[in-house]
């Protein structure tokens, strides 16, 4: 049955992607995509709920479906089936061709498709090729938006990031090679054959092989110092294209990192590992902390977050451990949620009132009930505050740090978000309480009403986070304590 539910992923999707690009129609296209996105978000919940603990192997042990995979894949159900609708309206009030609506869903079904198959694969070097791939399609996303520097910021996105995963192919393959030592030759390059080297492996040469994957998919995953690419992707491509590259594809690169710290925790280096896991996650909270301060552009501050939770969930899964490997996994869904909701309110302020600089956005509730409600309240849910699910997760990150070997971090953790949250939420406030009332002409929004496929995807989100922050289902609880268990170490 698993793997029924698997090849239906991939076949509806590959199929939305062809339909978007022979699609007589954009509505064809755009209607394949939700289709995928529901049928696939649906079974992925499935998988969830079928998966065994020690999860399955299949297709000539290509493929790998376990518990951490499969909440990666829940993550990025989530947001691919909200970017989708959100997408109808915000493409169509751009206006864009028949051509380029075709081009983009078939792209954007296809970044989803390869986001599906990175975490699932068996083999760390086909794991590697999957996320180098959606490095390459999603750059052309971010390049489609109809200005200069989408281009400039794309180009910036290949460069770095190409880089950086050199470094993730290097380090993978000193890990294979560290095992010809303890296997022979030629063996199996699996993620569970890298595990049952380990103990018997060179320690410092699994160490060295460490910091290249965790420097090179940390790159990816947007850990600083290697972040400079993430806020001009994240800021200048399309709105969906943000959330998905936010919500979805950083959790499928800390996967990588995730899973090559378990096999270190088998080795006297595993503390040394995750050490250089913790350093960057508090490094992550600093730069964010002060970036998010000086910000002027509304998807720049939002991308800075980004930073900032993907710290966090490094924080979480440096510190090990039950309450901090539960915190991170919790951190993951938390933050695919909210970004997504902060993502789109900020596509919709951009879209209404022309200017991407936050001092050009004035009194954006008065103007924008609904939608502004569920902004500022996505925005209160980003920097932590309860009641909202991301509270729930740092709040326990924060107890698995006191337990965890490295307990100083827990101190810079605690200072940093209180930096973002000041800074965070003055911008906020400028954007929401400052400036004339929505009937003086100085405002200077256009006059627009906003789709209702502009503003569903960000209520149900905040409601969902908020659902979160008061109600942690004990299955849930359960499901990340298996998963703790394997990856979490002491």
């Amino acid at each position: 049955m698993i793997w029924i539910l698997v090849f239906i992923i991939l076949a509806v999707t590959v199929s939305a992607a062809l339909l978007s690009l022979v699609a007589p129609r954009p509505v064809v296209a755009e209607l394949a995509n939700l289709t995928a996105a529901v049928v696939d978000l649906v079974l992925i919940l499935w998988l969830l709920v079928i998966v065994p603990s020690r999860g399955v192997v299949g297709v000539d042990s290509l493929l790998l479906i376990d518990p951490f995979g499969v909440w990666v894949l829940v993550c990025l159900g989530l947001v691919y089936l909200a970017a989708t609708v959100y997408a109808r309206g915000y493409l169509r009030g751009q206006g864009r061709s028949p051509r380029s609506l075709r081009i983009f869903y078939a792209l954007f079904a296809c970044f989803a498709l390869v986001m599906i198959l990175s975490p699932i694969q068996n083999n760390p070097g086909l794991y590697w090729v999957g996320i180098d791939l959606t490095t390459l399609i999603s750059a052309i996303l971010v390049g489609l938006e109809p200005h200069r520097r989408a281009i400039e910021a794309a180009w910036k996105y290949l460069v770095i990031v190409a880089v950086g995963l050199s470094l993730a192919l290097i380090g993978t393959v000193l890990f294979y090679f560290a095992g010809t030592f303890v296997r022979g030759a030629s063996y199996s390059m699996t993620w569970e054959s890298f595990e049952g080297i380990a103990p018997k492996a060179d320690p410092t040469l699994l160490l060295v092989a460490f910091l290249l994957v965790l420097i090179g998919y940390g790159t990816k995953a947007g850990l600083a110092p290697m972040h400079t690419w993430l806020p001009d992707a994240h800021s200048e491509g399309p709105t969906p294209v943000s959330a998905m590259l936010s919500g979805g594809l950083l959790n499928c690169a800390m996967l990588g990192i995730v899973r090559y710290l378990g096999i270190l925790r088998h080795t006297s280096m595993g503390g040394d590992a995750s050490r250089a896991l913790v350093i960057l996650g508090v490094t992550s909270l600093v730069v964010a902390a002060l970036f998010i301060t000086r910000q002027r552009g509304i998807k720049r501050l939002a991308a800075y977050s980004s930073v900032e939770h993907i710290g966090i969930i490094a924080l979480g899964f440096g510190f090990g451990g039950v309450l901090g490997t539960v915190g991170a996994l919790y951190q993951m869904v938390n933050h695919s949620l909210t970004k997504s909701a902060v993502f789109f309110g900020a596509g919709n302020a951009i879209e209404s009132y022309g200017t991407r600089q936050i001092a050009g956005i004035r009194r954006i509730g008065d103007r924008f009930p609904v939608m502004g409600a569920a902004w500022l309240a996505a925005a209160v849910a980003a920097v932590g505050a309860p009641p909202f699910g991301l509270f729930l997760s740092e709040l326990t990150i924060a107890r698995g740090g006191i337990a965890s070997a490295n307990p100083w971090a827990v101190g810079i953790m605690g200072a940093a978000l209180i930096v973002i949250f000041v800074g965070f939420m003055t911008h906020f406030r400028k954007m929401f309480f400052s400036g004339p009332r929505p009937d003086a002409p100085e405002v200077g929004a256009h006059q627009v009403s906003l789709p209702i496929t502009s503003v569903a995807p960000m209520v149900v989100a905040v409601l969902l986070v908020l659902v979160l922050g008061v109600w942690w289902p004990h299955p849930l609880w359960v499901y990340f304590t298996h998963i703790a268990s394997t990856f979490g170490g002491r």
